[in-house]
């Protein structure tokens, strides 16, 4: 029995980690945009309403199917350190990491430029329309999410003593806002009016209006706030010292979001289609190479043998992203071995009865591999307060309450057969202060390069750090299927991944294959401040059978209970044979929606 329906709707339908952002994108379809201008509007809505998780200061990769072109790319809306920001800089300061919180982490912001790229290119309605809604809800208020509630609370003794343009954008007198209270953020409606008017200066020509926006962005007023603050502000961080930032407004006017090739893996007649390797993409696809040898079907959902056999793979592909990703323009990185069958076959030998306890990278092409060594510092745990909150660099309230936060997902798929899916993230309000006259704080992104020179996710001016958002797509017999992302950090293709499988290999409906139990392992070091790994773990929502954890725990797993329906929000979009469109989301949370019309 499903929780909710799955979605049909024979122009459009969307799917997104908020209902306000899901009916933004949609009511663009009411004007005559497809679904690339629906993904842009949901996300600009998204900016407003989840700021516990994003902003217009962080990055997003999008994916996208533009049926015109019969072709899938990728738009990389993931900037780049400073050219200020090399490691010796940080061991001047004494660091032997990236703070995960303050100013030394910002990465040129790419969501924006990202966003706006997608709609030159493959949208149709101008930019003042796609931004209507986002400016509504920042001027008129919108309901606050009990875990962005929860956050600003945790959050609120330093936004009144230390992060004063924090303090006033996300506190009402003084106090953290109630759960569904209404918060406004006029600044940042300023802000996207001052696109908008930038755009509209440029003429009548759609294309014209949206560059102009862009300029506007990167070498206009919002590049020259961001220079005047990170000149002369040093602000308090992970550290428990003042520090100031690298970013320059010079880093914004010379960065262009990029337009890439997807890197790809054909499973079971499905042909994924994910980032490259300045995010985790390939993961998700090193995952099918070693699952293709296994008969996941025979295994029968939820057998014990199923989730050992997906675990296990998991830690073993996992292990290559910490030994091998980067920023493919300033690392080698061996994407064609790692995505090699061959390869995938040696590697799979290593899937055996018991639960394996250690990180094992392979050596692709012959290649020695190279771990990161996790500095002592980062994994120190800090007494309960404000500063322990800076010192974990993943969006979540830690100790006092048991919200959490990740990240944000879009999906948008219309009649014509165009797919987009997208997962904005970074620029959130816990880990970085808001940039006076703007109305947001910059991302932290920064947090997941390593100060070592020698690994290929080292810190280096102007390179990608490498990223764990992960969005995908997906073709079948040639033709576009499904697009699905979810919120997540590390654990975003461990989820998306599971649902994939209960749909090609268990038959699942994409409804049924989003409200599936979910489960994961935390084997692998964060991505994120203080960078805490628990190997052998196997997280699994209440709901499995219990003889079948009994067993895991006999192969070895470290079994834990997580609530019923608290792992992930995966949403999915995608047309249909008869010429509509689909959504699904799952109810986790209750928070993501799916709409069609």
């Amino acid at each position: 029995m499903l929780f909710r329906p799955e979605l049909h709707g024979t122009r459009a339908a969307v799917a997104s980690t908020h209902w306000l952002a899901s009916a933004a994108g949609l009511a663009m379809s009411e004007r005559g945009g497809n679904a690339f201008d629906a993904a842009a509007a949901a996300a600009f809505v998204i900016q407003v309403v989840e700021p516990h998780l994003n902003g217009p200061g962080g990055d997003v990769p999008i994916m996208v199917y533009d049926a015109r072109r019969e072709k899938v790319e990728v738009i990389c809306g993931q900037g780049p350190m400073p050219r200020a920001a090399g490691i010796e800089r940080f061991r001047e300061r004494g660091l032997d990491a990236v703070p995960g919180s303050g100013l030394l982490a910002a990465c040129v912001p790419g969501a924006v430029g990202a966003w706006l790229l997608l709609l030159r290119r493959h949208g149709r309605l101008r930019l003042a329309d796609v931004l209507a809604p986002a400016i509504r809800y920042a001027e008129e208020g919108y309901p606050v999410l009990p875990k962005a509630a929860a956050m600003i609370e945790a959050m609120a003794p330093l936004f009144r003593t230390e992060w004063a343009e924090s303090g006033r954008t996300y506190l009402v007198d003084g106090r953290a806002p109630a759960p569904g209270e209404r918060l406004r953020n006029p600044v940042l409606a300023r802000t996207y009016r001052r696109l908008v008017a930038a755009a509209r200066a440029a003429g009548d020509d759609r294309e014209a209006q949206i560059e102009a926006a862009h300029t506007a962005f990167y070498d206009g007023f919002v590049a020259e706030a961001v220079d005047k603050f990170l000149a002369t502000a040093e602000m308090i961080d992970a550290t428990g010292r003042r520090n100031g930032g690298l970013l320059t407004g010079d880093d914004l006017a010379t960065w262009r979001p990029a337009v890439e090739e997807p890197c790809s893996f054909d499973y079971r007649g499905h042909v994924v289609h994910k980032p490259g390797p300045w995010s985790q993409g390939p993961v998700f696809l090193q995952q099918l190479a070693l699952l293709e040898g296994f008969d996941l079907a025979g295994m029968g959902f939820g057998s014990a043998d199923h989730l050992h056999t997906v675990v296990e793979s998991t830690k073993l592909a996992f292990a290559d992203r910490e030994a091998w990703y980067g920023d493919p323009a300033h690392a080698d990185v061996p994407l064609a071995e790692l995505l090699d069958r061959g390869y995938a076959a040696r590697r799979r030998t290593l899937v055996g009865a018991e639960a394996s306890g250690r990180l094992r990278p392979g050596w692709p092409g012959g290649l020695p591999a190279r771990l990161p060594r996790v500095p002592e510092g980062v994994a120190r745990r800090r007494e309960h307060g404000w500063l322990e909150q800076l010192d974990n660099g993943i969006p979540m309230v830690v100790r006092r309450t048991a919200a959490r936060g990740d990240t944000c997902c879009v999906t948008a798929a219309d009649a014509e057969g165009n797919m987009v899916a997208a997962t904005p993230s970074g620029g959130w309000l816990k880990s970085s202060p808001v940039v006076p006259g703007l109305g947001f704080p910059l991302g932290t992104r920064g947090q997941m390069a390593w100060l070592d020179a020698a690994h290929p996710n080292a810190l280096a001016p102007g390179k990608r750090p490498r990223t764990t958002l992960s969005p995908s797509l997906v073709l079948r017999d040639g033709r576009p299927h499904l697009a699905f992302g979810t919120p997540g950090g590390d654990q975003q293709d461990q989820w998306t991944l599971h649902a994939f499988l209960n749909h090609v290999d268990f038959g699942m409906s994409p409804q049924a294959a989003v409200e599936a139990p979910a489960f994961h392992t935390d084997h692998v070091p964060s991505s994120f401040t203080p960078r805490r790994s628990r190997p052998r773990s196997l997280v699994a929502e209440r709901g499995w059978d219990p003889a079948v954890l009994a067993e895991l725990r006999r192969r070895g797993h470290e079994v834990e209970d997580a609530e019923p329906y608290s792992l992930g929000k995966v949403c999915m979009a995608g047309p249909t044979p008869d010429g509509g469109a689909l959504a699904a989301a799952s109810p986790r949370g209750a928070q993501a929606y799916a709409v069609a019309h």
